[in-house]
Parts: C-alpha cells; structure tokens; sequence
C-alpha cells in the first residue's frame, strides 16, 4: 500500500519558481519509481519528470525543472525555475513498483491528489 500527497503549489508571476513535494508513505521513493505529471484542462495528462535511480526530464522543461529524492524524509521534490504560463497545470506525482514506460501515466500504480500551479504573465 502506497499514498502520495502533493504540496507546494500555488500562484507565481512567469520567471518565477515554485518547489513541489510528493511526500510518500507504505514504501520509501528508494524502492519506487517516482513521476511527476501534468494536466491542464481539456489537455491529456503529460509526463514532466521522473526518478527511480536518474532523473528523467520532458524535453519542455528540461534546463528549469529539477527532480530530487530525500530518502530520509521518503519525499521527490520537483524545483520549477522560470516558470511559463504554459506551465499551468495541476500536477501530479505517481508511483509504481515496477515501470515499463516512465512517461505514460497508464504505466503508473498509485497517484496522488494533485497540487494546482498557476502561472500569470
């Protein structure tokens, strides 16, 4: 049994930054492929970041966003720096014991609630 909840998100003018958590519980991020998804509405949900052993990036906020692990505090952490309105979404993280394709959220087991990201110009 694995929950994840997401927090951090709010409101930031573009250029801004915001630090999203997925704090994990039931099994540390250590043994867990981790991702952090994406979804606007109307849009289909789309992968942003991920990390098991090396992170992995969408080609669209690869040199902004970072993902990071604190096995300590069993939470992934998504650093989002010059942030765009193109970036507003409500994000997501997920997990899953074992992963096939780490950007396709079908592939993934268990997900969190969400946190909303609004970026304004």
């Amino acid at each position: 049994q694995v929950h994840l909840v997401e927090s951090g998100g709010g409101q930031v003018q573009a250029g801004g930054s915001l630090r999203l958590s997925c704090a994990a519980s039931g099994r540390t991020v250590d043994d867990y492929y981790i991702g952090w998804f994406r979804q606007a509405p109307g849009k289909e949900r789309e992968f942003v970041a991920g990390i098991h052993f090396d992170p992995y990036y969408a080609g669209s906020v690869k040199g902004r966003f970072s993902i990071s692990r604190d096995t300590a505090k069993n939470t992934v952490y998504l650093q989002m720096n010059s942030l765009k309105s193109e970036d507003t979404a409500v994000y997501y993280c997920a997990t899953s014991p074992t992963i096939g394709r780490w950007d396709t959220p079908s592939d993934y087991t268990y997900w969190g609630q969400g946190t909303q990201v609004t970026v304004s110009s």
